[in-house]
Parts: C-alpha cells; sequence; structure tokens
C-alpha cells in the first residue's frame, strides 16, 4: 500500500527507485530434525523455515484448502474435510509412508485449529501415528510483499523407525512435503478467462 501511495505522489520516478533496488535474498528452505523424548519415548521433533514470493492470502487460502492438499503434497492420496465448527476443522487424510524398500498405508483424523491469516495448529485424533502434532505459522514479509512459512512438529509413528536412519529419514521427507509445499504458494496461477458469449440465432 505505501508504494502504491508514493507512486501516486511521486510519479515514474519512484516507480523506477522501486524497479531498481536489491531484491531481499532470503533463504528458501532450512529443515532441522532431532529425536527427543517425552514421557519416557522417542520422537521426532521437526522445526522448518521456508520464504515464498506469495502474499499472505494466497499462502493462507492455499493452506486452508484441506481437499486440495493431496494435489501438490507428496505421498498424500487424499484429504477430506468431515466437518467444521468456527475455526476448527476435522480432516482424513491418506497417505503412503516410504521407508527403504517397503511402504505402509497411513491413515489419520486430525483436529485443525485455525488462527485466520496466522497460525494452523493441527492435532491427531486417531490414527497410524503414536503422536503427531504441527504448527504452521504465517509470517508476512514487507521486504518483499512475499511470507515466511514457519513449520514444527512432533510426531511418533507406531511403526518401528531405526534410530541411526531415523533422523534422516524423516528430514528427507519434511524436506520433500516443504519443498513441494513452497513450489505451490509460489506458483503463478492461470488467470481466469472469461467466457466469449456467443451470438444468440434468431428468426428473421
Amino acid at each position: 500500500m505505501m508504494r502504491f501511495l508514493l507512486f501516486l505522489l511521486l510519479g515514474v520516478s519512484a516507480a523506477m527507485a522501486t524497479a531498481q533496488a536489491p531484491k531481499l535474498d532470503l533463504p528458501k528452505l532450512e529443515v532441522s530434525v532431532n529425536r527427543v523424548e517425552q514421557d519416557g519415548q522417542h520422537m521426532y521433533e521437526v522445526n522448518a523455515i521456508g520464504y515464498v514470493a506469495a502474499p499472505l492470502p494466497k499462502v493462507w487460502r492455499i493452506l486452508t484448502g484441506y481437499e486440495r492438499m493431496s494435489e501438490f503434497v507428496p505421498d498424500m492420496e487424499s484429504c477430506k474435510v468431515l466437518s467444521r465448527n468456527g475455526n476448527e476443522v476435522i480432516i482424513e487424510q491418506f497417505g503412503v509412508a516410504r521407508f527403504l524398500f517397503m511402504s505402509r498405508t497411513i491413515h489419520l483424523i486430525v483436529k485443525a485449529v485455525e488462527q485466520p491469516m496466522s497460525a494452523i495448529d493441527i492435532s491427531l485424533i486417531s490414527g497410524d501415528m503414536k503422536h503427531y502434532e504441527s504448527r504452521w505459522e504465517l509470517v508476512p514479509v514487507p521486504e518483499s510483499g512475499g511470507t515466511k512459512i514457519v513449520y514444527r512438529g512432533r510426531l511418533m509413528p507406531n511403526f518401528y523407525v531405526p534410530g541411526i536412519l531415523g533422523n534422516k529419514l524423516v528430514k528427507s521427507d519434511i524436506e520433500r512435503m516443504m519443498s513441494a509445499v513452497l513450489a505451490r504458494l509460489d506458483r503463478k496461477d492461470a488467470p481466469k478467462v472469461e467466457a466469449i458469449p456467443q451470438p444468440q440465432s434468431g428468426s428473421n
């Protein structure tokens, strides 16, 4: 908004100065995974930070379009909204967990609590995980007009994952997931094309 007002006040010279200003160079994606102990059980603690050029409203619209997640999230086969009550959404997900040469189907029912244009908290209701919780935080980046995306989570599969390889496997999965999400957020959507009205044939 400020740039638009300055353009109106200062004219073309302001627009040229803006065009020549250096672009903000931000890291695209950073991911860390640690194996931690909680209540005597081992689980994986995930932290990821990514940046996209997409503005906050677009990021929010895509991340809360739960039923389209399977279109771009790797290994997610379906995602269905079961119910919505205010800012609480119950979601059913089917996916595939891959480990070396094996794979197994994962079924989860989770609750998403939305804080509009700010955060989404997800917690496990039932399914093929001993523990799962995550939080998406969205922060506008005024310098670029884009959005900083912070993902934090704690998860514990209900199947055996070797301790030595666990961190690498989980980190690889999170990097694939986050990279796919960031790519979708930054994708330029095709503009809507208005249908050209066809002339109606009338009788003379």
